[in-house]
């Protein structure tokens, strides 16, 4: 019988929320046994940086999210290159597909989502390609050294890896058409007027973008390779090489029937699952949005990361609670700067809507009752963190919420009590401060 390893702390997958998580348990316990397992050979890399690796071949060791040797200084066992094949969540037990068994005390699922790849006729030629981890963009980089030359791809997807992997294979010299079914490109982060300015850029650099159609089928040649393919109108796309871009869906399989589910794997705010010592985090979880005041996947990078460390704390003893993550992307592609973060479009007419635009820009802030529940930013996303922190703390800002897409709007914009309370300034220091005109931090975010 194969021997059974028993740890303390077992994370399966080593992404944000993974390493979150990890960095938590050993702020609370240096000495309890850890495993990372991973069904990726590398260690912990930032994925929004594979579309580097195909433009400019940027290696690993430039895209690693921690230092090499993290998992050795906190003695985190990694068990890379594996798949988990089955978890017994009442025996607090695993076995992966190699046949080891790894028996667990706290167990934390952050295994991120899985491309969404349609059934569709050809879908099976070869060089079809996704493009959401190393690999894939390894596997497209090997395919344009091979076809060396004029080279033409379709990406099937207007998202934000639909256009990642467009501005990739637009600067290997390849040309590129984005097929999206939607009526505009990036529709799930934007709305239809701040998308407008994403599509210029992208079609002053030579993009075809055909919106409201999707493709029937992918051509295949006797060899089986991609030979173009035809969309569901009957127009014919020439494609050397295909890229379903389409999304990513929580990776539920492990859940199994025996978690409680919905699109992702539902959690409390102290990120627990539905069964005792079982935690998730990232893309795979159903956590609460501070916006919708609802639980919603939110699969977004910094949220995996917060949502990891609460996991940690609670997993070693702590008390934690999520205060609740929302949407919020942070973009440059083709050279437009873009921002959004909650909602991108109000869906009744009890909100109100503030709007700049003009000379490439474009600031929108939606309100209800005075608070803010969304923003789009593009051309100039200087002020976003502000505007994103406030919408956070659910600041009233009725009293200013005009200033807030202006051209000179900062701290200093915002009423004495609020920035006051931003800076954690004594009243007593009154007479010698003056406000400044910039926030003291702007929040970090990413795809």
């Amino acid at each position: 019988m194969a021997k059974t390893d028993k740890i303390k702390y077992l994370i399966i997958g080593n992404s944000a929320g993974g390493i979150g998580a990890a960095e938590a348990i050993r702020e609370l316990d240096k000495a309890g046994t850890m495993a990372i397992v991973s069904d990726e050979p590398y260690p912990a890399y930032s994925r929004p940086l594979i579309s580097e690796h195909l433009f400019e071949g940027r290696p690993l060791e430039r895209m690693l999210y921690r230092a090499p040797d993290f998992y050795e200084q906190n003695n985190i066992q990694a068990v890379f290159g594996e798949k988990v094949a089955q978890v017994d969540f009442s025996g607090h037990s695993l076995k992966l597909e190699s046949g080891r068994s790894l028996a667990w005390q706290k167990l934390l699922l952050a295994t991120g989502g899985v491309p969404i790849v349609p059934r569709m006729e050809g879908g099976d030629a070869k060089d079809v390609f996704t493009f959401t981890r190393l690999d894939d963009a390894k596997a497209i980089d090997k395919f344009l050294n091979k076809h060396k030359g004029k080279t033409q791809a379709l990406v099937i997807g207007g998202g934000l890896i639909g256009v990642s992997a467009t501005e990739a294979l637009v600067r290997r010299g390849v040309k590129v058409c984005i097929v999206e079914m939607k009526d505009w490109i990036l529709n799930t982060i934007l709305d239809e007027e701040g998308a407008a300015l994403e599509a210029k850029a992208l079609v002053e650099a030579d993009v075809d973008i055909i919106t409201g159609h999707t493709v029937a089928k992918i051509n295949k040649s006797p060899s089986g390779a991609v030979d173009g393919a035809v969309l569901d109108d009957g127009r014919s796309i020439a494609a050397d090489l295909v890229v379903v871009a389409i999304g990513v869906t929580p990776r539920l399989e492990l859940a199994d029937g025996q978690l409680k589910t919905n699109r992702g794997i539902i959690v409390d705010r102290r990120m627990a699952t539905s069964q005792p010592d079982v935690y998730a985090c990232g893309d795979v979880a159903e956590a609460y949005d501070f916006v919708f005041g609802e639980n919603r996947v939110t699969p977004v990078w910094p949220n995996a990361y917060v949502g990891g460390r609460i996991v940690g704390q609670n997993m070693a003893g702590g008390k934690a609670e999520y205060q609740g993550g929302t949407a919020m992307n942070s973009l440059k592609y083709f050279g437009v700067n873009i921002v959004s973060a909650g909602m991108v479009a109000p869906p009744d007419k009890s909100y109100e809507v503030i709007i700049q635009r003009g000379d490439g820009i474009y600031k929108k802030v939606i309100l209800k009752d005075g608070l803010i529940t969304g923003l789009v930013f593009a051309g100039d996303i200087e002020k976003s963190g502000i505007i994103y922190n406030l919408m956070k703390d659910k600041v009233r800002v009725d009293g200013f919420k005009e200033e807030l897409v202006s051209d000179d709007f900062g701290l200093a914009s915002l009423p004495e009590e609020i920035w006051r309370a931003r800076l954690a300034v004594p009243p007593s220091e009154e007479a010698f401060i003056v406000p400044p005109v910039e926030p003291p931090e702007e929040v970090v975010m990413d795809e």
